[in-house]
């Protein structure tokens, strides 16, 4: 996603920028956005503070930057759930189970999972509309191509696997992180059993017998 609109940044080193990224994210999460000044930013990495100008733009642009590269762990972790579930397998029930199974697995030990709800929670007032509307919308594109083509060979019925998407992911691993806990994750028996009972659900309104039926 490009949100730098044309501003001159520079490229910089990679340290620096990695020094600069890193700092920025621990300062948002801990003091968040509006407390954390450029100067707390560049000091923390160990630049100057024309650096992080010079690098990022401004303060809206490095939070953007922030999402952005924390974002990119989380779609990679999504992408690793396809490659090992969704693209070979026998059945497709159990398929979407053990997939759903990693994505939670994964968000759970991920502090960048962490990292990237906190921000996006506490931040939304200062990310531009339709960052968000992307940020959203990358995060779907793995599983969307995945149901269109299942759609395609029969395995589904996914008329509109964008929203067949949104439902899935709202009944299965959506559903475990909005799980009210009082410790930090739940326990694997409860997680397994919402996961299975959702992708039931999912494939009641979804699955090939909703071909035949029509």
């Amino acid at each position: 996603m490009d949100h730098t609109e044309n501003k001159k940044i520079r490229k910089g080193s990679s340290d620096k920028r990695a020094k600069i990224i890193a700092a920025a994210r621990d300062l948002f999460l801990s003091e968040g956005f509006d407390r954390t000044s450029v100067d707390t930013v560049a000091a923390k990495a160990g630049v100057s503070k024309r650096t992080v100008y010079d690098y990022y733009g401004d303060k809206q642009n490095l939070l953007l930057t922030v999402l952005e590269e924390t974002s990119s762990a989380v779609l990679d972790m999504i992408e690793q759930g396809i490659s090992d579930h969704l693209r070979e397998f026998k059945d497709l029930n159990q398929a979407l189970i053990l997939f759903c199974e990693q994505i939670v697995d994964s968000a759970n030990g991920s502090s960048d999972y962490t990292a990237l709800i906190r921000l996006v929670l506490t931040e939304a007032a200062n990310l531009p509309a339709l960052f968000l509307e992307r940020l959203d919308n990358a995060t779907e594109e793995g599983i969307i191509r995945r149901f269109t083509e299942f759609g395609q060979t029969g395995l589904l019925n996914v008329p509109d696997p964008e929203m067949a998407t949104k439902h899935f992911a709202a009944l299965t691993f959506l559903l475990v992180f909005n799980q009210p806990r009082k410790t930090g994750t739940l326990e694997e028996e409860q997680t397994k059993r919402i996961i299975t009972e959702g992708v039931r659900v999912f494939l009641c309104a979804y699955g090939q017998h909703t071909v035949q039926n029509k």
